[in-house]
């Protein structure tokens, strides 16, 4: 959930505050968000936990992330129904209500507070006035409605259509090849190697990149900025990390700024030279909102696909069977790619918040009431997926996972991501069949985004 940035400061004390934080260099602005957007709530949540709460028991799985936790929560969950009822919020892991709750257009994916009364609203809409562009701050895509949502993805739709995408498929390939081909030529057939940092964060960040217009000598520092800046989405951060954070996304933002001034110098043929000249109904995009746009598309483009050729990786390690039928039968491989978004999916859950009162699941909703969907839980829905913790590669219905979301915020780059986990998984196996998984993975300590900061293999043909 996110705050929009244009509100009031806190009544009578406005200009005191506004002194103190710039004498303190913003660190009073970015206290207020650390501890009305963090702290405060990881706490109550948590506690309410401790006491019972299925919620907060779901939000500290998500910060445990171990698989067998994450289990049990859903399974708790799914025992009361299909939408239970928290003490600070609904959650489902049901299919069919969590994809009632991604359609319905009362409730929110973007949260605004600045007509909120009391003085925390007041407060928290002061300290988010100065909060860094990033994912979930507006005017992002995430976590805006239409008609402005509508007006953004038509500005960037086009380019990842399946049509379009098709036509990266070729270059996707070659790109998947030279990396490959790279880690011949420095030996790593000889010594384990982190396929993480050596494949699969760059084959996506570099695909993106050149979507993007980005030269070729910057695109570690896109990398480094979205590995810095992942945890924004998360809640809970200790302050030194979401100080950290924070950091990044300045950074980012500055980076962004200049990338764009040299785009409109130097247009070619790229989304970011037509985003900065796209025109919906007489309008473009605004400065902000062409770096929000353009930010979110580039960290977006490679981040969950990241997380998708290592979990994929991981669970076709795991399950040899599996392996050796996709193998044996190439066609599987894009059912396979869904079959890993359904069971490891890159994304745990999202959330909306009720715009005005609605009705989900035969259940009432007043308005501000917020609603957490379980991605990965409904995934595993019995209902919907026989046998749904198995790991099935001829799966039937694996593509009716809803690790993409749905309805208007139906993750524009999903084809994309599947043409690049098809790419990526099927061109590293051909060429490594016996690759083997040795001692020192390591899972990402990001909550909402679920993948492997480590992952070491020894290559084998």
């Amino acid at each position: 959930m996110s705050l929009h940035r244009q509100s009031p400061p806190p009544n009578g004390r406005a200009g005191v505050a506004d002194r103190v934080d710039r004498l303190t260099g913003g660190r009073l602005r970015a206290g207020v968000r650390w501890i009305l957007g963090q702290a405060l709530p990881h706490t109550v949540i948590i506690r309410a936990g401790r006491r019972g709460d299925l919620h907060g028991r779901l939000f500290a799985a998500s910060n445990d992330g171990r698989l067998p936790v994450l289990l049990e929560a859903y399974d708790a969950l799914r025992a009361e129904g299909p939408l239970y009822r928290g003490k600070y919020a609904y959650v489902t892991v049901d299919h069919a209500t969590l994809k009632e709750v991604l359609t319905n257009t009362d409730l929110h994916a973007g949260v605004d507070v600045g007509g909120a009364g009391g003085p925390l609203a007041r407060l928290q809409a002061w300290g988010e006035a100065a909060a860094p562009l990033g994912p979930i701050t507006p005017p992002s895509l995430l976590v805006t409605e239409p008609p402005d949502h509508t007006r953004y993805r038509k500005l960037v739709s086009r380019v990842f259509t399946v049509r379009a995408v098709n036509e990266l498929r070729g270059r996707t390939e070659q790109l998947a090849d030279e990396l490959l081909d790279a880690l011949v030529a420095e030996g790593a057939e000889e010594d384990p190697v982190d396929l993480v940092e050596r494949y699969c964060a760059l084959l996506p960040v570099t695909v993106i990149a050149e979507i993007l217009g980005v030269p070729v000598e910057e695109r570690h520092q896109v990398l480094e900025f979205g590995t810095e800046a992942a945890p924004s989405l998360d809640l809970g951060l200790g302050w030194r990390q979401f100080r950290r954070v924070e950091g990044a996304l300045h950074q980012f933002d500055a980076w962004l700024e200049r990338h764009i001034a040299r785009v409109q110098r130097e247009p070619g043929d790229n989304l970011l030279s037509r985003m900065v000249t796209a025109r919906v109904d007489g309008r473009g995009l605004d400065p902000v909102e062409l770096k929000s746009t353009a930010g979110l598309v580039l960290a977006a483009g490679f981040e969950t696909t990241v997380n998708l050729l290592g979990n994929g990786i991981a669970l076709l390690h795991e399950h040899p069977d599996q392996l050796a039928l996709v193998q044996e039968q190439p066609d599987l491989w894009a059912n396979a790619v869904d079959e890993v978004l359904r069971l490891d999916p890159p994304v745990l859950l999202t959330g909306r918040m009720a715009a005005k009162d609605t009705t989900v699941a035969g259940v009432r909703l007043g308005r501000g009431a917020v609603v957490t969907a379980a991605l990965a839980g409904a995934n595993r829905d019995p209902q919907v997926f026989e046998d749904p913790h198995r790991f099935d590669v001829t799966r039937a219905n694996a593509a009716d996972h809803v690790s993409f979301s749905a309805g208007r915020h139906y993750c524009l780059g999903a084809a994309l991501a599947r043409m690049e986990g098809e790419i990526g998984l099927r061109r590293l196996f051909a060429r490594y069949p016996r690759l083997r998984l040795v001692d020192g993975a390591r899972r990402r300590s990001t909550r909402i985004l679920r993948g492997y900061e480590q992952l070491p293999a020894v290559l084998e043909g």
